[in-house]
């Protein structure tokens, strides 16, 4: 077991290594550059969108509304990344760790454009007259049967993944900051998340989506007003807070109280990590969702997918970011979770942890439930629709072993199956990136659907 554990550690090591970083900004950028920086541009246009797309058009195709698609790639992203993935970057890499995953994300909103708009054109219609598409599709049918190993890789990867990082360890975040804060074993979490995972899962797409579009904006709503109140409480700190993270973004951060120390690398490396580990931007998981979502254009669902990143990382992390930075709770040694909840204690004595425990459980749980779609159609592409009915049982059971063992063991493999489904991805969308360029430039020209 410990050279099992040795290898995924060196694996980690190479696959979050400089050339990881390369390739996921780079690709970005490059989108970014190819598409004119339409993603910054059309932000408002985007917002517009989202509003629009919840009520689908009179010639659109899909099961579920774009906007209940989105919200359930956002219950997907919003998750423990925004909350312990975000207070580990700072408290690993620093507060430069927080710049860096704003830049990802920046790039990532065109990362996670194409993603979608490639998912959408090339998807397809299963046995059983559901639509699908995600990378695995875009790679099939756009690329041609001479990448299909590719494509093939991207879901193997996926459907593993997903037990991990959308799964167990969601589930194992639930119940032991359930424990820390309540007392309730983590069996009793485990029994609960299971029935309650049960109950959406095993009804496909249509009730995971009907779910997501209640339970995410009300779960958004509830944090965006708990961390405001913390950085309330401290304003006046806000404005050292942004100096410190530009400042160290780009000479690093010497030690300071329990915090160790961090090299402009380790921000990098850190931010970068975590930013796709929050918004899941180069994964192609977003395409998964929205390939379900009615529309008629995939530039469409592009436009309404790429807000997912903004949402999630520029909104959400930030001001994760900024209630850790402000408090001063950043250099006390602590990390993940805890870190959060000793800020929001800082600000809210006594019940701070608990309003943090509740809104970390929610995240978590909509990551469950998101992540049950994206790998069940990651062995749907392996097995066929067969597998769909086998895979939501395991899935929903695997949810109580996630509560009730030891899984630091699985945040590493997770992590690691992170990125080997990223490079897949990625190496798929810059093949692809001349067919984007094009979809796009046509829908915003003059008389498209989006130049008007």
């Amino acid at each position: 077991m410990e050279l099992i554990h040795d290898f995924f550690n060196w694996l980690n090591g190479i696959v979050w290594g400089v050339p990881m970083i390369v390739l996921i900004i780079g690709t970005g950028f490059y989108l970014q550059l190819r598409l004119g920086f339409m993603p910054i541009r059309k932000l408002v246009y985007g917002f517009r969108m989202i509003w629009k797309s919840r009520t689908p058009g009179a010639d659109s195709e899909g099961e579920i509304t774009p906007y209940a698609a989105l919200m359930t790639a956002l219950s997907a992203t919003i998750g423990t990344g925004n909350i312990a993935g975000v207070a580990t970057a700072i408290a690993v890499g620093g507060p430069g760790a927080l710049f860096w995953m704003w830049v990802t994300a920046f790039v990532g909103m065109a990362t996670k454009y194409a993603e979608v708009v490639v998912a959408v054109k090339y998807r397809e219609v299963d046995d059983k007259g559901e639509h699908v598409g995600g990378p695995m599709f875009a790679i099939k049918n756009g690329l041609g049967r001479n990448w299909a190993w590719l494509a093939t890789a991207f879901a193997f990867f996926g459907g593993l993944a997903g037990f991990g990082i959308g799964n167990m360890v969601q589930a194992n975040g639930i119940a032991s900051a359930v424990q820390n804060a309540f007392g309730i074993e983590t069996w009793i979490s485990g029994v609960v998340m299971t029935v309650l995972t049960g109950l959406v899962v095993l009804g496909g797409i249509r009730r995971i989506g009907a779910v997501a579009e209640r339970v995410v904006p009300f779960m958004a709503v509830v944090y965006l007003v708990s961390v405001t109140f913390v950085l309330a409480v401290f304003a006046e700190n806000i404005p050292a807070a942004f100096a410190t993270i530009f400042t160290d973004a780009f000479t690093g951060t010497a030690a300071a109280g329990g915090f160790l120390g961090a090299t402009i690398l380790m921000a990098m490396q850190k931010g970068v990590a975590r930013g796709i580990f929050s918004n899941e931007a180069g994964l192609g998981t977003a395409g998964i969702a929205q390939a379900s979502g009615s529309t008629s254009n995939p530039v469409f669902s592009g436009v309404i997918g790429m807000m997912g990143t903004f949402i999630d990382t520029i909104i959400i992390c930030t001001l994760t970011g900024l209630a850790i930075m402000v408090t001063g709770v950043w250099t006390s040694g602590e990390t993940g979770a805890m870190l959060s909840s000793s800020a929001f204690e800082a600000a809210m004595p006594g019940y701070g942890k608990y309003v943090l425990t509740i809104c970390l459980a929610l995240f978590a749980f909509t990551t469950i439930l998101g992540w049950a779609y994206y790998a069940e159609k990651c062995w749907e592409f392996l097995l066929g629709t067969i597998s769909e009915i086998p895979f939501r049982v395991l899935w929903t059971v695997a949810v109580f072993f996630g509560a009730t063992l030891s899984l630091d063991f699985a945040w590493l493999v997770a992590d690691t199956l992170n990125a080997l489904m990223a490079i897949p991805n990625l190496i798929s969308l810059l093949l692809l990136s001349p067919i984007i360029v094009k979809l796009t430039r046509d829908y915003f020209a003059p008389g498209g659907e989006g130049g008007n």
